[in-house]
């Protein structure tokens, strides 16, 4: 099984080199399951309007590009064929995040259906978080992936390295900073004009302690990737996700959407560049304002991914701060 050791990035970077610097020229030990020039065939992109996994995305994209792979075809969660033949020495590629284990079922589905039926090709799954409610499905995962003979997992925090190097007997686990990590730097696009954006999260993953912030704030400015887009936009997005669905449009599709995600990236860097401070409990909430060297305060989520991202990668980064439960109060 691959390993690697758990340590500030300040100590595995070069010296003098910015922490932001340090992981992104981390994330090229990748090269290891993907070697420079390979042929890949990269799968579960979104197409789905949170910009966290869009960010992720754009960071694998230009790491592709950055370390000369070369990408055969890319499929999301929607239009991925039932009958799609892969040539020897290809390599699949599955979008990494934070939908690995039972909170987000399709995708998890997506990545067990691709482990089970090309035993012969190569898989790497990029950084991802992992977290199961149901031990009995963990389980299940994990008889899966044990059975395919090339399986290469990279995971974000030390929590779910454990956790994959307990389980997954025969394949090998490496840790690794989010791909988003390869867009460093993002340069503000203005002076920022407002104090505070409490960018919270609104879903099945706030916290206890981030309610009580927000009761504390009061009549602050409170936002989510969702009130980044008009109702237009929303709709749009929609009408994208269904007609993902038809195949024979795919081509066009993935370019109105690969441009029309930019665009969003584009307006959530206008909308954290207008703030002289970011408190957020969203992942890519912190990783954005690392990534523009904005000054915030991170909260966790329900089940520590925060955390364990803050300590295990970016407890260096200049200005980022993690907040403690007794700060909410």
């Amino acid at each position: 099984m691959g390993k690697t050791e758990i340590e500030s990035p300040l100590a595995a970077g070069r010296l003098g080199l910015h922490p932001m610097e340090q992981l992104k020229e981390r994330l090229s030990l990748i090269t290891k399951s993907i070697p420079k020039g390979s042929e890949i065939i990269y799968i579960d992109y979104p197409v789905y309007s949170n910009i966290g996994d869009i960010l992720i995305m754009k960071g694998t994209e230009a790491f592709f590009q950055a370390h000369g792979i070369r990408v055969k075809a890319r499929y999301s969660v929607a239009d991925f064929p039932d009958d799609l033949r892969v040539p020897p020495g290809v390599i699949l590629v599955l979008q990494g995040g934070g939908n690995f284990g039972d909170l987000y079922a399709k995708h998890q589905l997506l990545r067990e259906s691709v482990v089970e039926r090309y035993p012969g090709n190569r898989i790497v799954v990029l950084p991802q978080t992992i977290f199961y409610k149901s031990e009995l499905n963990f389980g299940r995962t994990a008889s899966i992936l044990n059975r395919h003979p090339d399986l290469h997992l990279y995971v974000r925090d030390s929590l779910s390295y454990e956790m994959a190097s307990k389980k997954f007997k025969n394949v090998q686990v490496y840790l690794s900073p989010d791909m988003a990590h390869q867009l460093y730097p993002i340069a503000a696009p203005e002076h920022p004009t407002k104090d505070t954006l409490f960018f919270l999260r609104t879903d099945v993953e706030k916290t206890p302690e981030q309610e009580k912030l927000e009761r504390k704030a009061g009549g602050s400015e409170s936002k989510d990737w969702q009130h980044l887009y008009h109702p237009a936009e929303r709709k749009g997005i929609v009408l994208i996700m269904k007609l993902y669905r038809f195949t024979a449009a795919r081509g066009l599709l993935q370019r109105v959407w690969y441009r029309y995600s930019q665009h969003l990236v584009d307006k959530a860097v206008r909308q954290f560049g207008s703030y002289r401070m970011i408190v957020t409990s969203r992942l890519h909430g912190h990783i954005l304002a690392s990534l523009m060297d904005l000054p915030h305060v991170v909260l966790d989520n329900s089940y520590g991914k925060n955390m364990s991202y803050y300590q295990a990668w970016t407890r260096d980064v200049p200005g980022a701060e993690l907040s403690t439960a007794e700060q909410a109060n």
